[in-house]
């Protein structure tokens, strides 16, 4: 069975911040890189002194950390971050031993123990791993550990990235039921245009209409993420109950300390299934299943599951298990979902009941082909 956090409060505004029982920091490659390159021990550091204090005060911390490519660049001779699949995950195996080394010595000496958690997509999308991961981190947050967590960035079987960094810490304040995600990088806040050229700070995002308008930088550097992923990342967590705090590295004991720093994305959705989460914003979509009116409206309005009598098409390679898009006649997107049957399966189907297609093909075909709980309307 799994443990339920006992955190469940929500905070109203970033003043909040001071006195939250459970956190998640993320924190970028580029806010822990030198010059010089390779991991910055005065950012490191200061990074940690921060964290190791409010730990100390009582609050549970869960720090995401970027950086093991970054660190395993010097120990192998790489002058920049690799392009190519398998030197990014030489560069992250190497790395993440050296991250750890670092991390573990900089809070001991505030008498802090951390751990090492290293994670895929898979762990957070497919029950029997979720749960898992969760009861891990919360048997190490009960034991007054600081989790680090770190995509497996070493066996990842499709580019190096969760999305990035940003979204798997979405995920994993959402995992653990945390009070706030902080994300910090080298930028202080997001901004209404360049900040050099006078542009002027968001402090407060209520919605995804805030945002309208505002041109949002993309990476560079010995990262992966971004003002962008850092955006959609705060919007995923505040869509699903959890507020978050945009700001700089420099800005972690401000910020902490609820003051008037950063961007604070306010809560504007409710919690949802991490499955569900992962379904809407990070899976990879194997094809499309297009619906007519009526399967629309339920699927829509009534909150039904897809039933195969309301199929009129059927595109893409997938197998049972797999996420499809689910769309009207005119092609818009209007929801999607884990499906029931292969792609193979399903033309022999369409416009069918279920009761006539379990007669003529067996049991096993009367079901749904996307049920309501596998489901997320778009």
């Amino acid at each position: 069975m799994q443990t339920e956090s006992p955190v469940s409060a929500k905070l109203q505004d970033r003043y909040s911040l001071a006195t939250a029982g459970r956190i998640v920091v993320k924190i970028g490659s580029s806010s822990l890189t030198s010059v010089a390159g390779g991991i910055s021990e005065p950012a490191l550091l200061a990074l940690v002194q921060v964290l190791a204090e409010r730990r100390l005060q009582g609050t549970e911390v869960i720090l995401v950390s970027s950086g093991a490519i970054a660190a395993g660049l010097a120990p192998l001779g790489l002058a920049r971050r690799p392009k190519d699949l398998a030197t990014q995950q030489a560069a992250a195996s190497v790395g993440q031993g050296l991250l750890m080394a670092r991390y573990s010595q900089a809070f001991a000496a505030h008498g802090v123990t951390v751990s090492q958690v290293l994670l895929t997509a898979e762990d957070l999308t497919r029950r029997t791993q979720h749960v898992n991961a969760h009861r891990a981190l919360e048997r190490l947050l009960n034991l007054g550990v600081v989790p680090i967590v770190n995509e497996n960035d070493t066996v990842a079987t499709h580019e190096i990235r969760f999305g990035d960094n940003d979204r798997l810490a979405a995920l994993v304040a959402h995992l653990v039921k945390a009070e706030a995600l902080v994300l910090l990088s080298d930028v202080d806040a997001l901004y209404d245009g360049p900040p050099q050229s006078g542009a002027q700070r968001i402090a407060h995002v209520a919605g995804p209409e805030d945002l309208v308008g505002i041109t949002i930088g993309r990476a560079g550097g010995l990262g992966t993420g971004g003002m962008a992923t850092k955006v959609e990342a705060a919007g995923i967590a505040a869509d699903t109950g959890i507020p978050a705090l945009v700001t700089s590295a420099a800005n972690a004991a401000a910020a902490l300390a609820g003051e008037d720093v950063g961007t604070w994305f306010s809560v504007n959705g409710v919690r949802r299934p991490v499955r569900l989460l992962w379904l809407a914003h990070l899976a990879d979509i194997r094809g499309t299943l297009t619906l007519d009116d009526g399967a629309v409206k339920a699927v829509r309005e009534r909150h039904k599951s897809l039933l195969p009598a309301g199929i009129t098409a059927v595109t893409g390679v997938f197998e049972a298990g797999d996420a499809v898009d689910l769309a009207d006649l005119n092609g818009n997107v209007v929801a999607r979902g884990l499906v029931n049957y292969a792609a193979a399966e399903l033309p022999q189907m369409l416009g069918r009941g279920t009761k006539e297609l379990a007669l003529q093909l067996g049991p096993e075909y009367e079901r749904e082909v996307v049920h309501v709980d596998d489901l997320v309307l778009l």
